[in-house]
């Protein structure tokens, strides 16, 4: 297997290989620019999350994909679904909006509480000691989201072999793939 494509690689010469892995470089260059696109166009660092746990069932499934909007003008509500990151905690949370406290002064100025939809409790025990959520830990409020799509991601950090696997593969058709 691995043979029959090297020698399709010596065939090839030097400037059709430059020309594979040119085209390789265009397709992650053109994924980088659709995240930073969709990153401008919803107000986020972030713009994609996928859903690791059921604390959100039924609004949303385990690998789901969501798409979060900062809304940097406008207040969190109460029923608003909204992904924070905490410092210390590695992987961010998708919760809903269980209660908010905002300064007449500033309406900007929020203190939130949140619980996960299929949890019994709110998230008071998951602030590390805080009582309320400030605004800067929140990373957007969901705006859309594709079913499933996200098993992809969550396959790829339980298996990490399987990034491996899936990049060479990737990038060994980009290099023979004659087009």
């Amino acid at each position: 297997m691995f043979g029959d494509a090297i020698q399709k690689m010596k065939t090839m010469g030097v400037r059709q290989v430059m020309l594979q892995v040119l085209n390789f470089a265009t397709v992650i260059a053109t994924g980088l620019m659709i995240w930073k696109g969709l990153g401008l166009a919803l107000n986020n660092e972030s713009p994609i999350v996928v859903v690791l746990s059921g604390s959100m069932e039924p609004a949303f499934y385990r690998g789901d994909l969501l798409f979060l909007h900062n809304p940097r003008n406008t207040p969190f509500e109460v029923g608003d679904i909204t992904v924070y990151k905490l410092n210390g905690v590695e992987v961010p949370i998708v919760h809903r909006v269980l209660e908010t406290h905002t300064l007449r002064s500033n309406p900007l100025k929020q203190k939130i509480l949140t619980k996960g939809d299929n949890n019994y409790d709110d998230d008071l025990g998951l602030y590390n000691g805080r009582e309320w959520l400030d605004r800067e830990h929140l990373v957007g409020k969901v705006k859309g989201f594709i079913p499933y799509v996200g098993y992809v991601t969550i396959a790829m950090n339980d298996f990490p072999w399987l990034k491996h696997v899936l990049i060479g593969v990737l990038g060994l058709l980009a290099l023979f793939q004659r087009e």
